[in-house]
């Protein structure tokens, strides 16, 4: 059992786990490495998903079991509300502020006819978009741990925390893949994407532990869900084309082990 200290606690290092895969902007990062965590981190985020969605629906189920009246359509359009701003809200977002618009200049170095480049915004600036991005649904998935305590859900919330953790912990990955290869990043520039993407897990483990209301509840979790999914697709779009299939099932299965290892080991501790 953990008391609302350790819950904080172990909110922002739920959070903050995002530094361990910050500092690859500044070694020679293996793709073939890269693809096989992230087969891993794929694996035990789908555990994760479906296990959220499952407690999310707990509650909606159980609502139209009671009675089919309006308090059970507002769960369900709560749930439906929650996963369409965790999935198409992030997505509209990525789509709007998160992605490089190209446009023609001419290359006057060139010859006269001029080359056409593709040009966009600058890999810090594209860095700091995505660590945006993130934190936006890193605050859903504080929201939902925060949530769970407030609701008494101690094995949720320390399982949204451990998952989260070892999500958390790829996100880096993908926050400082724009870097790789470019000027090696200032240490106070790695430090800036970590809190701005880490640093929302945190402050929605503060908020969501304020209250308990069984909307908000389902609403939290509906959004996880959503982000979930989101970056499920987002991290197999970064793995690229150039992947070994057994090699990515094999990180799969050994994600999904440790998922349902992770929730074994919670239940036996009485958690």
């Amino acid at each position: 059992m953990i008391d609302y200290i350790q819950l904080l606690l172990l909110g922002g290092i739920a959070g903050f786990t995002i530094f361990i895969g910050l500092p690859v902007a500044l070694i020679s990062a293996n793709q073939g490495l890269k693809n096989f965590l992230n087969a891993i981190a794929t694996g035990i985020l789908v555990f994760i998903l479906f296990d959220v969605l499952e407690y999310a629906w707990e509650d909606t189920e159980h609502a139209f079991e009671a009675q089919v009246d309006l308090n059970a359509f507002i769960f369900l359009l709560i749930m439906a509300t929650g996963l369409a701003i965790g999935l198409i809200g992030i997505a509209l977002y990525q789509s709007k502020f998160m992605t490089i618009k190209d446009k023609p200049v001419v290359d006057l170095a060139s010859n006269a006819e001029g080359t056409i480049k593709k040009i966009g915004m600058s890999p810090s600036r594209l860095s700091l978009m995505i660590a945006i991005g993130i934190g936006a649904h890193n605050l859903s998935e504080g929201l939902a741990i925060g949530q769970s305590f407030a609701q008494s859900n101690i094995t949720l919330a320390l399982l949204l925390i451990v998952g989260f953790g070892l999500h958390n912990a790829t996100e880096g990955f993908g926050i400082v893949a724009p870097l790789v290869g470019e000027n090696k990043p200032s240490i106070s520039q790695l430090v800036k994407l970590g809190l701005i993407g880490g640093g929302p897990t945190f402050i929605g483990t503060l908020v969501g532990s304020f209250w308990v209301s069984d909307y908000l509840y389902v609403f939290f979790l509906a959004l996880a869900a959503g982000a979930l999914i989101y970056v499920i697709l987002l991290m197999n779009h970064m793995s690229g084309k150039k992947v070994s299939i057994p090699l990515t099932m094999t990180g799969i299965f050994i994600g999904l082990m440790a998922g349902f290892g992770t929730d074994l080991i919670i239940t036996l501790a009485g958690a």
